[in-house]
């Protein structure tokens, strides 16, 4: 099951109460104060690991505590420290405290470590309170308690290209066709129900290029708003670094026109924000084997227009498929260059 969204608490271990105790030994007459200090909480830590790909362990868990320091005990005996414990999540996790809605830490890279809720101190046993004028103390501290926190985590896929488009316009079955992946794939819509990942590789050894290219759930007109399984799903795409725009150009759509399905799922990806609508893109009119002749034309005269890349394929033919893949390359090999150039 494909969880993304999960909400935790977390509690720190508190830290250990320091201890009041006198030293009474046969020939130390004045022992004096020996009470040793509490130790400390444990902290609760989170870490991206490659290990995992959904939040699916802390939908069913969603509460996770560290262990508490022990009390201090007599001859100067400080209590032991309490184990603190690690939390994996996948790699483009984002955590966000859930009181604020800020966000605390967004973990883009393997192994990243940061401590979500710190232990609490151990207090000081009354061996600290001890002076010239004051030589028997009772005095001693209480540990101080560990940070109590709760979180949302909302998981956003890692990959290059994203394919968006209306439900049914082939996104399945074309990540089926350049990659290993193996979607559902079936004739009526929202087929697929969650974010599916593939690696396409272009290219012979030793120059052989690899990319990863994520088929998000088909959108519909008001995907922004929840409408279909929007707003679920169109975050997965805010890390792509290139879209493909997936235009079914056949009668089977049942829509009147390829150029007005261009612009509705355009509109929703502006509307949803975070950049979207700002990300290069390439079009591809689908199932070509199949088309509508003024469809096809429609399009390509349009991204033509909006100076728009165009590609014409078929998954199930595989026309025009080794075309889209050497240009997702060429165009994902031009992306960091331009990344660089647009800082200096």
């Amino acid at each position: 099951m494909f969880i993304d969204e999960a909400k935790i608490r977390v509690k720190a271990g508190d830290g250990g109460n320091g201890c009041m105790a006198f030293r009474r030994e046969k020939f130390v007459p004045r022992g004096g104060p020996s009470g040793g200090d509490g130790g400390r909480g444990g902290d609760v830590i989170m870490e991206s690991s490659e290990r995992h790909n959904t939040l699916i362990h802390f939908r069913y868990n969603p509460e996770h505590k560290a262990q508490r320091g022990e009390h201090g005990m007599g001859s100067n005996c400080t209590g032991q420290d309490g184990r603190s414990i690690t939390l994996q999540v996948p790699v483009g996790t984002a955590l966000y405290d859930a009181e604020t809605g800020e966000l605390v830490h967004d973990f883009r890279a393997p192994d990243e470590r940061i401590v979500i809720a710190k232990g609490g101190r151990g207090g000081r046993g009354n061996q600290h309170f001890a002076t010239p004028t004051h030589q028997a103390p009772r005095e001693h501290e209480l540990g101080r308690p560990g940070e109590e926190r709760t979180y949302r985590l909302e998981l956003k896929l890692l990959a290059d290209v994203g394919l968006v488009g209306f439900p049914n316009a082939g996104k399945s079955t074309l990540i089926s066709r350049i990659s290993a992946a193996r979607p559902k794939i079936a004739d009526y819509p929202f087929t697929t129900l969650e974010p599916i990942l593939g690696v396409v590789t272009v290219g012979e050894e030793p120059e052989q290029e690899s990319y990863v290219v994520a088929d998000v759930p088909g959108l519909i007109e008001g995907a922004h708003l929840g409408s279909g399984l929007g707003t679920q799903f169109l975050r997965h795409i805010e890390r792509t670094r290139l879209l493909v725009h997936l235009v079914d150009v056949s009668d089977a759509s049942g829509r009147p026109g390829a150029v007005e399905d261009f612009k509705v799922i355009n509109h929703e990806l502006a509307s949803f924000g975070n950049g979207l609508a700002e990300k290069p893109m390439i079009v591809a009119a689908a199932k070509i084997d199949v088309a509508n002749p003024e469809k096809l034309k429609k399009l390509a005269a349009y991204a033509r227009r909006r100076k728009l890349e165009f590609h014409a394929i078929s998954a199930v033919t595989g026309e025009g498929i080794e075309d889209l893949k050497w240009s997702l390359a060429r165009r994902l090999r031009r992306r960091p260059a331009e990344a660089l150039a647009a800082r200096a």
